[in-house]
């Protein structure tokens, strides 16, 4: 059996300390990455430089020894590799050119050529999968096919991805199709993530919340289930943890849905609550607010014990409900750590 605790989890083992690793764990909370991403001079420029982006992906696991390591990237990425174009704007955010049309969709590459623009990335798993240490799992990732698309129907992040349920309900034929590109192209990305050396994929559906009704199941869980049908019949011993956020009561009998190994908790929802309606189909992960890690305290020990607690009758990887923020102080997160770990 292997040796390295987030697989053991994902295999189902229940462990008598979870594994523990932390959305945006490389990030603007630390210093050290301050330093770097300035060294790159832009957010894009580091994500595509593989040496810069291993370094701001090791240094979380040389400063706290989490059991698990992300890659650094974007999920934004392949939308720029089919074509889009890309660029952030300082304090705001990403922004791409927009595909609402028939003709802007025609005018993308198509899936084959992705590789192109994506290679880099492909280089800094393979750093990384050298570089990290024998205990920690290279986790590989991308962004949900819904998700991805609100981006590039909007141009940008939106509050209610209102762009996107707009051209879902004018035009199902235009939206439809540019799902299933990215579909298509994220079962490539991540393939060619996972040859590279990337242990395990995570499947980051930051807007499934907005779906409604029949909408969650045919925009958010149906084509989860085709990215991981696709991956786990090329590679059937690589886990996947499925994250679609904001799934509320809909996160019940996803394991299945999915076909993941883990299914990836907000904070919308209590630990015991997903002790026994999710924790029943497999591994869960999860689920501590991130503004923990930046109020700290008593309630950030509370609370944490309380989520290990609530998970341990079943297979768990302790985790945020949501990513880190760039005002947390990286103190909490080593308290968190030690409270997880029993120190």
């Amino acid at each position: 059996m292997t040796q390295k605790t987030i697989l053991r989890a994902l295999a189902g083992e229940t462990l008598d300390t979870p594994p523990i690793w932390m959305m945006r764990q490389a990030g603007r909370y630390l210093p050290e990455y301050r330093a770097t991403r300035a060294q790159a001079g832009d957010f894009l420029s580091l994500c595509y430089n593989s040496e810069l982006a291993a370094e701001v992906t090791l240094q979380p696991i040389r400063r706290y020894g989490f059991d698990a390591s992300i890659l650094f990237a974007d999920i934004l990425l392949l939308p720029q590799a089919l074509g889009a174009d890309l660029w952030f704007v300082t304090g705001e955010g990403p922004r791409l050119s927009t595909i609402t049309t028939p003709d802007e969709l025609k005018a993308l590459k198509p899936v084959e050529a992705i590789h192109d623009t994506l290679n880099p990335i492909y280089e800094t798993v393979k750093i990384l999968s050298r570089e990290l240490p024998s205990e920690t799992t290279l986790i590989g990732f991308a962004g949900a096919p819904w998700t991805v698309a609100t981006y590039m129907i909007a141009g940008k992040g939106t509050p209610d991805q209102g762009p996107a349920h707009a051209l879902k309900d004018a035009d199902k034929p235009t939206f439809e199709a540019l799902l299933d590109l990215i579909t298509d192209g994220t079962i490539e990305y991540l393939s060619k993530q996972i040859d590279a050396g990337a242990e395990v994929i995570k499947l980051f559906d930051s807007w499934a919340g907005s779906l409604k009704g029949d909408d969650f199941l045919n925009y958010a869980v149906k084509p989860a289930a085709k990215i991981t049908a696709a991956l786990k019949a090329r590679y059937p011993d690589t886990p996947i943890i499925a994250f679609p956020r904001g799934a509320g009561e809909k996160y019940v009998g996803l394991h299945a849905d999915i076909g993941a190994d883990c299914i990836a908790l907000d904070d919308g929802v209590t630990a015991p609550w997903a002790a026994a309606h999710v924790q029943t189909g497999g591994c869960v992960q999860g689920n501590l607010k991130s503004s923990h890690m930046v109020t700290g305290g008593d309630a950030l020990v509370t609370e944490t014990r309380a989520i290990v607690d609530a998970f341990k009758g079943g297979p768990h990887i302790f985790n945020l409900g949501h990513g880190i923020t760039p005002d947390a102080d990286p103190d909490n997160v080593q308290l968190m750590i030690d409270t997880v770990r029993g120190a």
